[in-house]
């Protein structure tokens, strides 16, 4: 039998208002937790806020009702303002799955301990960010990571801080190319906040190049939504892992024994067999869910370690 489910942004709006005054070991605690109708828990989902808001919640919603009519549970979205606060409340207990970038995920395991990686995209293991330039900055493409080095002394700007795409792992790009991120460019670096801002930016010429993850890039210029006239592409990153699923710690005793593994099947299963397979994955941008491991990040975390992203 599907189970009923629904979006649920009010609860989201008032999650995150809450952080203004709200610590994460205040959060944490009995609280936590969703409930339903009855004693039945609800499912909470969440993502980290890294591209249009309005597909981001169509998304998530197409997940919500894959994973209640999988299930037999009830799924709510939970959508949040900034990365920080999905990974504050993935700690206090209030976000049961989360879809996080690289970063994140590393950041919300350390902050949870018990938490469990389940599953990524298709596209995951071998993810990339790329970078874009204004067509009248007058900057060539770039051949590889040493060419980066030609993009000292323009106006930059980042995605969000805690992006794996859009900020650390160019960082780190960036700096074995022989460039500071915190020096060389022309002022200090910008950080739009979401994928496709950095695009608006580039493109409206504030600033002269950018970065964000290929997955935003390639979508829309399949959309057509990128004038083609006014921003360029310059350069691929190589690979890296990046966005995965994370259940919370309390997942088993809020659902019953088991339940965090049936998760991670429900996740594995999409593979595109049916109509609403395809839309959901069609919204990950990707053809499958597959498997993978928390030691396939890592690198992530070695990275975010030596850029002092976590400690």
């Amino acid at each position: 039998m599907r189970s009923d489910h629904r979006a649920r942004s009010g609860l989201g709006s008032l999650l995150v208002a809450g952080l203004v005054s709200c610590t994460l070991a205040a959060c944490g605690g009995d609280d936590a937790g969703a409930e339903g109708d009855g004693d039945r828990p609800v499912l909470t989902i969440s993502a980290i806020p890294d591209q249009d808001p309005a597909e981001l919640t169509a998304r998530e919603e197409a997940l919500a009702d894959y994973l209640g009519g999988t299930l037999d549970v009830e799924v709510e979205y939970v959508p949040v303002t900034d990365y920080a606060a999905s990974v504050t409340l993935f700690g206090s207990g209030d976000l049961d799955l989360v879809f996080y970038g690289g970063l994140t995920g590393v950041q919300a395991r350390l902050q949870t301990p018990g938490a469990t990686v389940l599953a990524q995209r298709d596209i995951d293991a071998e993810f990339h960010s790329v970078f874009i330039a204004n067509a009248d900055a007058g900057i060539e493409p770039i051949a590889d990571v040493d060419g980066l080095d030609s993009l000292a002394g323009t106006r930059f700007t980042f995605g969000s801080e805690s992006s794996t795409s859009g900020r650390m792992m160019p960082a780190y790009f960036l700096d074995q190319a022989g460039v500071d991120p915190a020096g060389d460019f022309a002022g200090e670096p910008g950080f739009s906040g979401s994928h496709d801002k950095t695009i608006d930016l580039v493109q409206a010429g504030s600033y002269e190049a950018g970065v964000l993850n290929t997955q935003v890039w390639d979508d829309r210029l399949a959309a057509g939504t990128v004038d083609q006239k006014k921003v360029v592409e310059i350069f691929r990153t190589p690979s890296y892992h990046d966005y995965h699923w994370i259940a919370g710690p309390s997942t088993d005793d809020r659902f019953g024994a088991g339940f965090t593994e049936e998760l991670r099947a429900a996740l594995i299963a999409l593979d595109g067999s049916t109509d609403e397979e395809r839309t959901v994955l069609e919204g990950y941008g990707a053809a499958a869910v597959v498997p993978t491991e928390p030691e396939n990040y890592d690198q992530v975390e070695e990275i975010a370690r030596q850029l002092g992203l976590v400690s």
